[in-house]
């Protein structure tokens, strides 16, 4: 009873819940999937005791009062894309869409999945090898390490049968394994380089969202290019890839990837210009902010006008130059794109002068200002997401592109904007950023997009899209602001959570979903929720804001997501 009661605390409850929930939605033919996320999810759980336990992972340091996470990051993501498996099963069964799209997300479930279990395969190596529990893994602590590790050879298996039977033309099973495995290597060199590089940063479950998040889109834009060349090189049709791209898409993903590699090539053109100062112009280094700025800006705009519009019509037939199809797009509706660009302007500037003063003049909480934000976000996406769906994807990805422009920027210092823009973050951030990186914002624009972004294609569940917008703007919202003001009764004794701002989230979003259904079936949306699942869902999402003290805005919308879409 007590090793059973160690594995147990509020947030990991609410995960097994929420992993039961999916796994128990399954059809038949869907079974090995979920019972491969069960062992995953149990291996995970395992890990999560015993890094929480004690102080088995030295090797990283992160965020401060924080639990390790592992349990959540590791089932997130592959839960998500087992959902998405579902839904696309119930499109094959009414002959929706192609088989082929099936299978292709079955490759990113693996692929997902491959990346949590070789994070999990690093975590059990570093807790075999911690000093402060070699003498102890031979008597009772090492069935955690042990008992996880039986389970991730389970279902290594159970990833192998079911790579055999997925027929992608131009891939045989042990090719499948190797595209596998090469995603657990990436995951796990990425995340060791992450939780590094920014200490102190991010929880190691937040390490690993972000880590499998990165290495899948990453790797589905190699093996689109791969598969591009494959036909223009080879034969056509030798390689099959994935279902039909849409120009937006194709944007974004060339967009992020390419700012999400700049910081290495600046790093890289950097190094080589100090070597020449330092050999013909040495006296000249009263010059160097000047110079640094000149050549981050000019290696930027090359990037971002040649490099990567050059993979995008590479790998997609724009018939012009991706910024020109961008200018097309948007003035193809002039009249209703153009006014609500106007009118995000007018809400972002009058909101930013707004919250800033008070910020800088007021005593009010950090954390509540912080969701007016949220507010903000609901006020400009959700007219937009009704009218406006695929503008929306596109603004979307253009506002998480400034805002990895502006944190480069901040990070290094790039004259003249790196010190004001790092003046003018700091002024909301809160205890979970830290003067080396400043995530906050990053994961409430992707929390709101990344559902959106994830419900493009076949799509039966018309709340499905709505899912960040509701659990951050609205449930995360009303939990924060009722919970501060009226919250009496406490979920747990340490943590700061209370069960009147649970149930008025809980409440809140409710009642909103019973506006906005009537409202999208008037839209010409097929609605196909039932009440009894929304609540199921809502209430999971609720409880887990409550308990787990990894970054919500990044994990809640997913998880939502997910159970929204059974």
């Amino acid at each position: 009873m007590a090793a059973m009661a160690s594995l147990v605390n509020g947030e990991r409850a609410v995960v097994v819940v929420f992993v039961a929930r999916v796994v128990f939605s399954l059809p038949p033919s869907l079974f090995c999937h979920g019972l491969a996320l069960s062992l995953l999810a149990v291996a995970a759980l395992s890990l999560d005791a015993r890094a929480d336990d004690s102080i088995s992972l030295p090797l990283f340091k992160t965020r401060p009062g924080a639990s390790s996470g592992i349990l959540l990051g590791a089932v997130t993501l592959p839960t998500v894309m087992l959902s998405k498996l579902i839904q696309m099963w119930r499109a094959v069964s009414f002959k929706e869409v192609e088989i082929e799209e099936f299978e292709h997300l079955m490759m990113q479930y693996w692929a997902t999945s491959a990346c949590c279990l070789g994070v999990l395969l690093l975590l059990c190596v570093l807790i075999w090898r911690a000093p402060g529990n070699m003498r102890s893994l031979g008597l009772h602590s090492g069935w955690h390490v042990k008992f996880s590790l039986i389970c991730i050879g389970l279902y290594t298996a159970l990833c192998c049968a079911s790579l055999g039977t997925i027929s992608l033309t131009g891939f045989n099973t042990m090719l499948k394994l190797l595209w596998m495995l090469c995603h657990g290597l990436a995951a796990v060199k990425l995340i060791q380089h992450l939780l590094n590089t920014f200490p102190s940063c991010a929880s190691i479950g937040e390490g690993l969202l972000v880590t499998s998040g990165l290495v899948l889109y990453l790797g589905d834009m190699l093996a689109l290019s791969i598969a591009k060349a494959s036909r223009l090189l080879i034969a056509e049709g030798l390689v099959r890839y994935g279902s039909k791209r849409s120009e937006i898409g194709i944007i974004i993903q060339g967009m992020l990837l390419g700012l999400l590699l700049f910081p290495s090539v600046f790093k890289f053109v950097l190094q080589i210009w100090e070597c020449f100062l330092s050999k013909e112009f040495s006296q000249s280094r009263t010059y160097n902010d000047t110079w640094r700025s000149v050549l981050f800006f000019s290696s930027l705009g090359f990037i971002m006008t040649v490099i990567v519009p050059t993979w995008m019509e590479f790998v997609l037939d724009f018939h012009m130059h991706p910024l020109l199809w961008v200018f097309s797009f948007v003035f193809s509706e002039p009249l209703k794109r153009l006014s609500l660009c106007i009118y995000w302007v007018v809400v972002i500037c009058a909101s930013v002068v707004r919250f800033y003063n008070i910020s800088k003049n007021s005593k009010i909480e950090r954390i509540l200002l912080r969701k007016y934000y949220h507010l903000m976000a609901v006020s400009m996406f959700l007219p937009a997401l009704i009218f406006q769906p695929k503008f929306l994807d596109l603004a979307f990805g253009a506002a998480l592109g400034v805002f990895m422009a502006l944190e480069i920027v901040r990070v290094w210092r790039i004259w003249p904007l790196g010190q004001p823009v790092h003046q003018f973050m700091t002024a909301f951030t809160d205890h979970r950023d830290s003067d080396i990186l400043i995530v906050s914002h990053f994961s409430l624009l992707l929390g709101c997009a990344l559902p959106i972004w994830m419900s493009s294609g076949y799509n039966d569940r018309p709340l499905v899209p709505f899912a960040g917008i509701l659990s951050l703007g609205i449930g995360d919202t009303m939990a924060s602001m009722v919970g501060h003001k009226y919250g009496v009764l406490r979920w747990s004794k340490t943590g700061k959570k209370t069960i009147e701002g649970t149930a008025a989230g809980i409440t809140s979003v409710l009642a909103t979903c019973s506006v906005l259904l009537p409202l999208l079936a008037s839209t010409g949306y097929i609605v196909t929720e039932h009440w009894l699942s929304l609540v199921v869902a809502v209430t999971v999402s609720g409880l887990l804001e409550a308990y787990t003290t990894q970054l919500d805005n990044a994990f809640i919308p997913l998880v939502f997501y997910s159970l929204l879409s059974l």
